[in-house]
């Protein structure tokens, strides 16, 4: 669920700079004096901590608007949109990029779907309109596993989101943002507005439908809704249903924001740079971030160390503590509260079943041929999630594994291993085809 940025080798992630695995693995101590005795220090209260380092305000919100710079965006106008709550949209957009092209008789297309934070973006540098490079760059592209050389790719910014995509931070018919008034959606108006989408562009049938997390969702609400138009799905490190789990801890970062004053119930667009609800965000971003990570690994990278030079007996941070403080800082910087309230609430009312027998029974009318996948360190959406659903899906052979280190992000951080498996599940199906 990580979000459009890829880790940098060799560290494969970003952290703090004074706490780097070379300095760590070749024995580094905490800064001089951090275990001396108490009577050697000056007091240190509870709320004490030393300011982080300046940098510019965080705008209100980093949504994508009208007049921004379009990149390589495309937009689709879907009409008017009744959705699963009972609520109404009078109109719909959805942003999306493509690469590659649609074969004549349109076999060719591929249906790409992002996780919590990502967007259409799923390949393709930094630049104007796309403020950070593509969230899964090895993936797609000529000679990569979807090769578009091949095949014709979509990626769609979900309906709901904020990069383009008709969500809380869009223009309602009054002229200002939605904003409060945002309605609830459900994964399934997600994938009824992607159904259009394919429709406008002509798409009958999806050679491949994939996504991971979130995306994850869709993927497997795209052949229960629609099978006769999904001919082979990848189910990436996510799940049928949601868990009790799951959505206490879903709640816990939607807590954080609303309890932000600076969310102002949702309606903070007119806030200046500082003034929106980003310490909220990034707070929910922390929490969040744990579960994107394995416990082994945040251990073994940052354990106890200190951050550089600060002494937490004295107020300052664990370099962990820093890394989720510049997890949170950077998600405010790029994306939308509303959006991440919208989103999540979609996850914690995921649930495959709902209204048709129960999951097993959902699953059971996927006609798709399927691969599911499971990062063997994922805490977050957890293999036994993905066994389960790779056991009732008639076309679906056993869960495959992505072996990390790296939790829940191992989707993005192993890209080797899972581009490796979407190849060859791609080329056995030209295989028997």
């Amino acid at each position: 669920m990580e979000h459009p940025t890829r880790p940098t080798p060799p560290e494969r992630g970003a952290r703090p700079a004074d706490a780097s695995d070379a300095t760590r693995r070749a024995g580094a101590q905490p800064p001089a004096g951090w275990g001396a005795t108490r009577a050697r220090r000056r007091p240190a209260t509870l709320g004490s901590r030393r300011p982080l380092p300046e940098r510019p305000p965080v705008r209100a919100s980093a949504a994508w608007r009208d007049g921004d710079p379009v990149g390589r965006r495309q937009f689709a106008d879907l009409g008017p949109f009744a959705l699963e709550s009972g609520g109404r949209l009078p109109a719909v957009r959805l942003a999306y990029e493509t690469w590659g092209e649609l074969d004549e008789d349109g076999s060719n297309a591929v249906l790409v779907l992002h996780a919590l934070t990502g967007d259409s973006h799923v390949t393709g540098p930094a630049g104007p309109g796309h403020p950070t490079p593509g969230w899964w760059s090895s993936m797609i592209g000529p000679g990569a596993p979807i090769d578009t050389d091949r095949w014709f790719v979509v990626a769609p910014n979900v309906l709901g989101g904020c990069q383009g995509s008709t969500g809380p931070a869009s223009t309602a018919p009054d002229g200002r943002p939605w904003g409060s008034r945002f309605p609830l959606l459900t994964v399934r108006d997600q994938v009824a507005a992607e159904i259009r989408l394919a429709d406008l562009l002509g798409i009958d049938t999806w050679a491949l439908v994939v996504g991971a997390s979130l995306g994850g969702h869709r993927v497997l609400e795209w052949a229960v809704t629609a099978p006769e138009r999904v001919e082979s799905v990848v189910a990436v490190a996510t799940t049928a249903q949601t868990s009790g789990d799951q959505i206490a801890g879903f709640h816990t970062q939607l807590a954080a924001i609303r309890a932000d004053p600076r969310y102002r119930d949702g309606d903070y667009y007119d806030a200046p740079d500082g003034e929106g609800p980003h310490v909220g965000l990034g707070i929910a971003r922390q929490i969040a971030h744990q579960t994107y990570r394995s416990a082994a690994e945040l251990d073994q990278r940052f354990g106890r160390i200190p951050q550089g030079a600060e002494d937490p007996l004295e107020g300052g941070r664990f370099a962990v503590q820093s890394y989720l403080d510049h997890h949170g800082d950077k998600l405010a910087r790029r994306f939308d509260a509303n959006t991440y309230v919208t989103l999540t609430h979609t996850m914690i009312t995921h649930d495959l079943g709902r209204d048709r027998g129960g999951v097993e029974a959902a699953l059971a009318q996927v006609s798709a041929r399927a691969l599911v996948v499971a990062v063997d360190s994922d805490r977050l959406f957890t293999p036994a999630q993905s066994e389960r659903v790779a056991a009732a899906i008639p076309r679906s052979g056993p869960v495959r594994y992505v072996h990390s280190e790296y939790g829940h992000d191992g989707f993005l951080v192993e890209e080797d291993q899972v581009g490796t498996l979407v190849r060859d599940f791609l080329a056995e199906d030209v295989r028997t085809a």
